[in-house]
């Protein structure tokens, strides 16, 4: 009987399941969209409740697509928007708030507070992160100071923190019959409560912070079997959960970055690259985070260099949400053609801030060098090309830091179908850019640590075999995208910041 491996990805905008084969292809999925809960300017929620329901549908329709039954199902692994901060009451199951996602700025101030007292990288040499509003733990204590309910459930024994991968194991493992309680290491190095070196939570990080050691999750490695889904759950059969990734490690994984040197992008709603940097530890000096790429059951912790951007096809959704260029995120490209170039402007998205490699909260977005030449077609191509110039300067960061340039750059997410962006992106960097014939990766990484787990896959090699190249862009010699036009986004950037005092 051929089997599959199930693969939960719950995203930012959206939750898919997909069910892969052997050879690393999809057979079934199916994915539906979350609403974006902006209760004020810099706040942004999800409902969890929402997340579970629709995890739950996502994953009978993906079976029903790919016309299996669970038994044809070994095992079950989650990848997740990292850094989402859920609190719930263990004794009802429910979240005392909604999720406070990775991109939320409302605990600015939590983040003042700590940086007076040694400073935005105090935290770094154990951490690998830099004091910022992304964080998790930074989001807890913003819970724990301002919302009632979840100050009383921690004072008496009953909160219980996850990012989603953490949500979603617990419910479907039991939730408060028995659910599974634990988080893996990426999930974990993402929260600024965790030891790079031991992989274990710092109880002094969490003192200074003010958050219970009893909220937090046992962490566990990305690989191993975790516990089984419910008989009476959404897969309807005991099936091993034995994959843990937090998203763009999944995606590292999923692109076969196993040795050290390796790297990807990925373009989602940011936009995050990270570099295999092997079982060293290495401290950026250039603005990046040091973070766990992935950890295979009893074998070492691979660690990696993350730049991390909080706003690339989130800014496409703002031209069709907010400005109503276009009804389609997709026709982002055909508006984009109209024109030969930018027309002189340039598009900061520090809708959030800005993340690597400047990690400034003050900043805020900015379009910079308009005139009344300017067009819908010209707002679309700064568009596209703000994704491209940011990962740019992440790239120069991770060149410094390694020591290592880059030859060439694996891609994959949504925006990789963009082929004016990808070609714009190769002419930045002045490096090839490929993307994979699969470009799900972050679901199918999520699909290989499960499998690596129960034998399905016995080792990277084998996931090795499957990548493949679907296309590749190459620089355009006469462009003058990676001298002049980054010399000109590099000077936009800097009217963005000190915006907010």
């Amino acid at each position: 009987m051929t089997q599959y491996v199930a693969s939960i990805d719950q995203g930012t905008t959206s939750t898919r399941c997909m069910i892969f084969n052997h050879a690393g292809e999809p057979v079934g999925m199916h994915q539906m969209e979350h609403e974006q809960i902006m209760p004020q300017p810099g706040w942004v929620e999800h409902d969890p409740l929402e997340i579970w329901s629709n995890t739950e549908k996502v994953i009978k329709a993906a079976i029903e697509s790919a016309d299996l039954t669970a038994a044809d199902i070994v095992a079950v692994g989650i990848t997740n928007q990292r850094e989402t901060t859920i609190v719930w009451d263990k004794t009802t199951g429910q979240p005392l708030h909604n999720a406070v996602v990775w991109m939320d700025t409302r605990n600015a101030e939590v983040v003042a507070d700590l940086v007076k007292d040694g400073g935005q990288d105090r935290f770094r040499p154990k951490t690998g992160l830099p004091l910022a509003t992304y964080f998790s733990g930074l989001k807890i204590k913003w819970l724990l100071d301002h919302i009632p309910a979840v100050r009383q459930a921690a004072d008496a024994g009953n909160a219980m923190f996850g990012n989603v991968d953490t949500w979603l194991l617990w419910n479907l493992t039991g939730g408060t019959n028995g659910g599974v309680y634990i988080t893996d290491v990426t999930n974990a190095s993402r929260t600024m409560l965790m030891n790079l070196d031991t992989l274990s939570w710092n109880s002094d990080i969490a003192e200074t912070m003010g958050i219970p050691m009893s909220m937090l999750p046992e962490i566990r490695s990305s690989s191993e079997v975790y516990g089984h889904t419910l008989a009476d759950g959404p897969f309807g059969a005991k099936i091993p959960i034995s994959g843990i990734l937090g998203d763009q490690h999944a995606a590292t994984v999923g692109q076969t970055c196993f040795s050290a040197g390796e790297a990807k992008n990925t373009y989602g709603t940011g936009c995050f690259m990270i570099l295999n940097t092997g079982t060293e530890i290495v401290q950026s000096n250039n603005g990046l985070l040091t973070t766990v790429c992935y950890k295979f059951g009893d074998q070492p912790a691979v660690y990696a260099l993350e730049g991390s951007i909080a706003i690339a096809g989130a800014l496409v959704q703002w031209l069709r949400d907010n400005l109503k260029l276009i009804d389609d995120a997709a026709k982002v490209e055909d508006l984009a053609k109209t024109v030969e170039d930018n027309g002189g402007i340039y598009f900061v998205p520090a809708f959030s801030g800005l993340y690597a490699p400047y990690w400034r909260d003050d900043a805020r977005g900015a379009i910079v060098g308009m005139t009344r030449f300017v067009n819908q077609g010209h707002f679309a191509r700064a568009t596209l090309e703000a994704t491209a110039f940011q990962t740019r300067e992440v790239l120069d960061a991770m060149n410094a830091d390694s020591g290592v340039d880059l030859t060439a750059l694996k891609v994959d997410g949504g925006m990789v179908q963009n082929e004016l962006l990808m070609q714009f992106q190769a002419d930045v960097l002045n490096v090839p850019v490929i993307r994979p014939t699969v470009p799900e990766t972050t679901s199918l990484g999520a699909a290989y640590a499960a499998g690596l787990a129960v034998g399905f896959w016995k080792n990277t090699d084998e996931m090795r075999k499957n990548w493949g190249e679907d296309k590749r862009w190459t620089p355009d010699s006469e462009s003058s995208a990676s001298t002049d036009l980054f010399k000109m986004w590099k000077k936009a950037v800097t009217r963005t910041f000190d915006w907010v005092e």
